[in-house]
C-alpha cells in the first residue's frame, strides 16, 4: 500500500494533532481525512499554513492547561466521604470502583464537569475503609489528589474512621444543613 503526507487540522486520536505532518495510507487520506476537512496533503503553499495552525494548537493547548490546573485545584480541596457496605465482620459486600468516584466527583462539582474515569488512576476497586488519597491524570502534566474517607455504611465506626481521617490529615467535608 503507498503512503501519503498530509498536515492535520486538529486533533486526531492515535495519529497527531493540529499541524503535525504525517504519513498515512493514501486511501485514508483521499477518502477520509481530506474530504471532512481533517487535513489537507503537503504541498509548498501547505506548508505557509502551518504557521497559523500552530498557533491555534498553542492556544488550545494553554486552554486545555489552564482549564485542568483550575480543576486540579477545586478537586485537591475537596474532602470527600463515601459509604461501603459491610458485614458483621467488616468484610465488604462491594467496591467502590472508578466509575462511582467518577460520579460522586461529577455530583460534589456540581454536576457540570465530567471527568472520564479513566483519568482516575484506580490499581483495583476500593474494598476496605479508611482515607484514601487517589490520583486523577487531568492533563499530562496536571495530577490531582483526591482525597476519599471510605467508611462502613449504617455504622458507629463510621465516626470513629472519621477522626482516624482527621488525625492523618484528611477532614470529611461537613454535610450542608438544609431549611425546609
Amino acid at each position: 500500500m503507498a503512503n501519503t503526507e498530509v498536515i492535520l487540522t486538529e486533533k486526531i486520536a492515535n495519529l497527531g494533532a493540529e499541524a503535525d505532518v504525517v504519513k498515512v495510507k493514501r486511501g485514508y487520506a483521499r477518502n477520509f481525512l481530506v474530504p471532512r476537512g481533517k487535513a489537507y496533503e503537503v504541498t509548498p503553499s501547505a506548508m505557509k499554513r502551518i504557521d497559523t495552525l500552530k498557533k491555534k494548537r498553542a492556544e488550545r493547548e494553554a486552554k486545555e492547561l489552564n482549564e485542568a490546573d483550575e480543576l486540579a485545584r477545586r478537586i485537591n480541596k475537596l474532602r470527600v466521604t463515601m459509604e461501603l457496605e459491610t458485614g458483621g465482620t467488616g468484610k465488604a459486600f462491594g467496591s467502590i470502583t472508578a466509575s462511582d468516584l467518577a460520579d460522586k466527583l461529577k455530583s460534589e462539582l456540581g454536576g457540570k464537569i465530567e471527568i472520564d474515569r479513566h483519568r482516575i488512576q484506580l490499581d483495583k476497586p476500593i474494598k476496605e475503609t479508611g482515607p484514601i488519597e487517589i490520583p486523577i491524570r487531568l492533563h499530562s502534566d496536571v495530577v490531582a489528589k483526591l482525597h476519599l474517607n471510605v467508611r462502613a455504611k449504617g455504622s458507629d465506626e463510621g465516626k470513629a474512621e472519621e477522626e482516624k481521617a482527621d488525625e492523618k490529615g484528611f477532614r470529611a467535608k461537613p454535610k450542608a444543613k438544609h431549611a425546609k
